[in-house]
């Protein structure tokens, strides 16, 4: 009797000391991870492939940048293997890393350099976040999010290396797409809702004039309402763009003001379209964009 009380209490703990050696498994046998918002998820999923399962802590269709965390993903960011976010993009998932997850964070913005966005208004400050609207930056993150993975799982190190070195090549071959088609255009001014397209702008030789800021929820003044239109006038605009995590509004007035129509650019940060991917969205943009400045096809 003795024997087996004390069997049936050392299993356990022989049990629970053998699943820390290595990455902990989910129930299916997968690595847990979390990404706080799309991008991050889409590059998770792409690079750990069927040896991961990946939760999204912002729910598609929401806005991602003031997103509030239920105690149930606070649970899912502390169960995890592998947390993957972007340090200053959201502050409650910055928090919930730091409190319940130690060690197993992956912050994006550790793989390339955040760079301020051009001020659109005289409130405007900070980094630009939205890196992954430049594929060759996404690209970089990949890489290095392969390398994050083989610490936390070796034996499948060849796997991830592998996948993130196909998921490079398809970044590539889109920014070579964005290149030729935003090579020969009539106007090359970006009239956007939300300042969010900094890093494309600057890849594509580009120039963003935003009417908010980096946080889409902010209101513009009407000295910077006035400011834009002159410059879209300036500029011979015919295109204002909006987002569509956000009301369209403030662009439509600009629109109304300078004789212009409104047409979507979307920064990805969440996906409204559940056929939609990455590459699909990027690619619509590019349509948008070429269409937009008056681009001569390649």
């Amino acid at each position: 009797m003795m024997r087996r009380l004390l069997t049936s209490l050392l299993v356990p703990a022989v049990l629970a000391a053998l699943a820390g050696c290595g990455a902990p498994a989910s129930a299916d046998g997968r690595i847990p991870m979390v990404a706080a918002f799309y991008p991050l998820q889409f590059v998770s999923e792409r690079v750990g492939g069927d040896l991961v399962r990946v939760t999204n802590l912002t729910k598609p269709g929401a806005e991602p940048h003031d997103v509030e965390l239920s105690p149930r993903q606070v649970a899912r960011i502390s169960d995890a293997s592998l947390a993957v976010y972007l340090h200053g993009f959201q502050p409650a998932v910055d928090d919930a890393i730091k409190q319940n997850a130690t060690g197993k964070g992956f912050d994006a913005a550790d793989a390339v350099t955040l760079e301020h966005a051009e001020e659109s208004d005289e409130h405007e400050h900070g980094a630009d976040p939205h890196v992954w609207l430049d594929p060759t930056l996404l690209a970089a993150i990949s890489d290095r999010l392969a390398a994050r993975l083989a610490q936390v799982d070796p034996a499948h190190a060849g796997d991830y290396t592998a996948r993130a070195a196909t998921l490079h090549a398809q970044l590539i071959a889109l920014d070579g797409e964005f290149t030729a088609g935003l090579a020969t255009c009539e106007r090359r001014e970006l009239v956007t809702s939300h300042t969010a397209f900094h890093y494309l702008a600057e890849r594509y030789h580009l120039t963003q004039i935003g009417i908010t800021g980096v946080d889409p929820e902010a209101e513009p003044s009407p000295r910077r309402l006035a400011e834009v239109a002159t410059d879209a006038r300036a500029h011979g605009t015919t295109t204002i763009f909006f987002e569509t995590l956000v009301s369209p509004k403030v662009a439509e007035t600009i629109a109304r003001e300078v004789g212009a129509s409104t047409a979507v650019l979307d920064p990805l940060e969440g996906l409204t379209d559940p056929d939609a991917d990455y590459f699909s969205v990027m690619r619509a943009n590019l349509s948008a964009l070429t269409t937009a400045l008056g681009c001569e096809p390649s």
